[in-house]
């Protein structure tokens, strides 16, 4: 059977969403370690409740020497410490650190990360205010590789939702969610059954090359 680490920073919905899965039989793999960079971060209590292991590293126990953060020092102890449990795909499920250079390359091809907008648009944070104020008439979900460009590596499936006339972001957050906890299992079961690959810039999907916005592109 094979291992999944998953990266969590705040509340872990997409982590729950991925244990059930693997509890269900619908992934086969098992969750060894969820960290998160926060002691508070709410997935790590929901990984101590399926008997996961749950480590916190905290920013500020890595300094440089004139006491700024440092990050390859941080990325550094974190791939250590995930590599004891032997990592076949790393996960982020709301993971809110911009990696390394180092920390990618060492897991490039079996890093997996979802982003609440239909990549390409809206990289970075503020994703559903960012697409009501332009006035979409649709948003969305991605799951993609993680690459060094940030919420830039290849697409492997989208979901989109509707976007109402009176939504605020909280809304059109929950309604995401919902799509989000449907295709991050989905595409970590096609991870884990060696159907989904990554080759230069690309994602492969049973050998086929997918496009710019993924699997079942419009």
């Amino acid at each position: 059977m094979k291992n999944i680490v998953v990266l969590v920073s705040g509340n872990g919905s997409n982590l729950q969403a991925i244990i059930d899965a693997c509890e269900s039989g619908q992934i086969n793999a098992k969750i060894t370690a969820v960290f998160s960079n926060k002691a508070s971060a709410y997935g790590l209590e929901r990984a101590k409740k399926h008997n996961i292991p749950a480590h916190s590293l905290a920013a500020q126990d890595f300094l440089t020497p004139d006491n700024q953060p440092d990050r390859q020092a941080f990325d550094a102890e974190l791939m250590q410490q995930i590599d004891t449990y032997q990592p076949d795909l790393v996960i982020l499920a709301g993971y809110m650190r911009i990696l390394s250079a180092d920390f990618v390359q060492h897991y490039l091809g079996r890093m997996l990360n979802i982003h609440p907008s239909l990549l390409p648009k809206y990289s970075g944070l503020h994703t559903h205010q960012r697409a009501i104020d332009a006035g979409d008439t649709e948003h969305g979900t991605s799951v993609h590789f993680v690459t060094e460009e940030l919420d830039g590596g290849p697409v492997i499936l989208q979901a989109k939702v509707p976007v109402f006339e009176d939504d605020d972001a909280d809304a059109l957050a929950e309604r995401v969610l919902v799509q989000e906890h449907q295709i991050y299992p989905l595409v970590t079961q096609w991870f884990i059954d060696g159907r989904l690959e990554m080759q230069g810039n690309h994602a492969y999907l049973d050998g086929q090359k997918l496009g710019l916005h993924g699997y079942a592109e419009d």
